[in-house]
C-alpha cells in the first residue's frame, strides 16, 4: 500500500483543475501582452481568474498580484513593504517560514532593520505582551507573523495581532500559505495588509501563487522588467499556472466545510490510534487540539528509539508511507527542523509531521498506525 501524509510539503493536483489547465496548454497559447486576438483571449482568462479569487477572499481584483509561489510573495511584501514604506523595525518569530525568517535576517544584516523576534512557549504560541511592548517602543514597523505553523499547526490570531499593528501604525504580513484554500479569509474585514498563497498546497499547481496587498499599503515591485501584474511584477505571466490557482481555490471555498470535516475526522483517528498502540507518544506544538491548530497538520513525537533514531523516515518510506521531519523546504539538510529547536521539543525523540488533505482515507490511517506499531514493537 502506498500512502501520502505530505500534503503540507505540496498536494496532489485535482482532476478539475487540471481540465481548466489543458486549453491553455494546447489552443489558447498567445502571450497575453500581446494586443491581437490570441492574445487577448488569454488575458481576458487571467483577469478572470484575478477577479475569482478576489471575490473568495473579499478583495479588490487590483489588491491581487500573481506570482510563482508564497516564497515569491512572501520576499515581495517584506523586502518591497520595507523599502516602499521606509520601515526601520521588523517583528517576527522564530518559528516562521524560512521564507520568511531568512529574508528578514539578510535584511537585518544589510543594514536594512532591525529585526526583534518575539517569544514562543513550548506549544509555538508567541507572546502577545511582548508584541505590544515592541510596537509600543517602535510604532511603524513591519509584523511578519503566520497564520498557521508548517511543521507544529499552531494558529495565530490574524484579528488579534492585525488590531494591534494597525493601533500602532505597523505593516502586517502573514504567511497564509498552509491555510489559504482551507479556511476562509475575508480580507475586507480582516486588518492584514499582506498575505500570501501557493496553489500546491490546496490542489493546484506548483510554481504559482498570488500575493495581496491591501489597496492603501502599496508597495514598490520585487521583479523588474515589464508591465504585468499592473506594473507589479515583470515577466510573461504563468497563464497556466494562474487559471489552475484560481480554479483550486474555487474548488476548495465550494467545498470548504465538507473537505474540513472529512479530514478532521482523519486526524482525529490517527491521534486516537496513535495513543492507544504507541505508549509514550507526544505531539509536537497545538497539533493534538483539533479545533485549535491546523486541522492538516499532525506533529507527532515518537518515544527514544535505539532501531529507528534517525531512520524512521527512512523505515516508513519503505513501508510505503510518505510524511516529512519538519518542513519540507528543509528536506535533505542535516540540521534539525528550527521550529522544534525552537520550542524546546525532546532532542532524543524523532518527530515526524503528518499532514493531510482530502484524498486520504481512514483505511491509510490505520495501516500507517499499523506499520508504526511494528517498528516500535521492536523495543518492547
Amino acid at each position: 500500500m502506498k500512502v501520502y501524509f505530505d500534503n503540507a510539503a505540496t498536494t496532489a493536483m485535482d482532476d478539475q483543475v487540471i481540465e481548466a489547465m489543458l486549453p491553455f496548454m494546447k489552443s489558447h497559447f498567445g502571450n497575453p501582452s500581446s494586443v491581437h486576438s490570441h492574445g487577448r483571449e488569454v488575458r481576458s482568462a487571467i483577469e478572470k481568474s484575478r477577479k475569482k479569487v478576489a471575490e473568495l477572499l473579499n478583495a479588490s481584483p487590483s489588491e491581487i498580484f500573481f506570482t510563482s509561489g508564497g516564497t515569491e510573495a512572501d520576499n515581495t511584501a517584506l523586502v518591497c513593504g520595507i523599502d516602499t514604506h521606509e520601515i526601520t523595525h521588523a517583528i517576527s518569530s522564530p518559528i516562521e517560514h524560512h521564507a520568511v525568517l531568512h529574508t528578514l535576517e539578510v535584511l537585518a544584516q544589510k543594514g536594512k532593520i532591525k529585526l526583534s523576534l518575539l517569544d514562543v512557549d513550548h506549544q509555538g504560541n508567541i507572546d502577545y505582551d511582548q508584541l505590544t511592548t515592541l510596537l509600543k517602543a517602535n510604532p511603524k514597523s513591519l509584523v511578519s507573523l503566520m497564520h498557521a505553523n508548517n511543521e507544529i499547526g499552531t494558529l495565530n490570531d490574524l484579528e488579534r495581532i492585525g488590531t494591534l499593528a494597525k493601533e500602532y501604525g505597523a505593516f502586517f504580513h502573514s504567511d497564509t500559505v498552509q491555510t489559504m484554500g482551507h479556511y476562509r479569509h475575508d480580507l475586507k474585514n480582516l486588518p492584514v495588509d499582506a498575505i500570501v498563497a501557493g496553489g500546491h498546497k490546496f490542489h493546484g499547481p506548483k510554481g504559482a501563487g498570488f500575493l495581496y496587498v491591501r489597496k492603501d499599503k502599496k508597495i514598490h515591485p520585487f521583479i523588474h522588467g515589464g508591465a504585468q501584474e499592473r506594473n507589479m511584477r515583470g515577466g510573461t505571466e504563468n497563464v497556466i499556472g494562474i487559471i489552475g490557482v484560481a480554479k483550486a481555490l474555487e474548488l476548495a471555498y465550494e467545498h470548504m466545510e465538507e473537505h474540513q470535516s472529512q479530514i478532521r475526522s482523519l486526524k482525529a483517528r490517527f491521534i486516537e490510534k496513535l495513543r492507544a498502540e504507541i505508549p509514550g507518544v507526544e505531539f509536537n506544538g497545538m497539533s493534538e487540539n483539533i479545533d485549535q491548530s491546523l486541522y492538516t497538520v499532525l506533529n507527532v513525537s515518537l518515544p527514544p528509539s535505539e532501531s529507528n533514531s534517525g531512520m524512521l523516515l527512512f523505515n516508513l518510506d519503505l513501508a510505503g508511507i510518505s510524511a516529512s521531519g519538519g518542513s519540507a523546504c528543509s528536506s535533505g539538510a542535516t540540521v534539525g527542523s528550527h521550529v522544534l529547536r525552537a520550542i524546546g521539543a525532546k532532542a532524543d525523540r524523532d518527530s515526524v509531521r503528518f499532514s493531510f488533505s482530502r484524498f486520504n482515507s481512514l483505511q491509510e490511517v490505520d495501516y500507517t498506525i499499523e506499520r508504526l506499531k511494528e517498528l516500535y514493537s521492536v523495543e518492547a
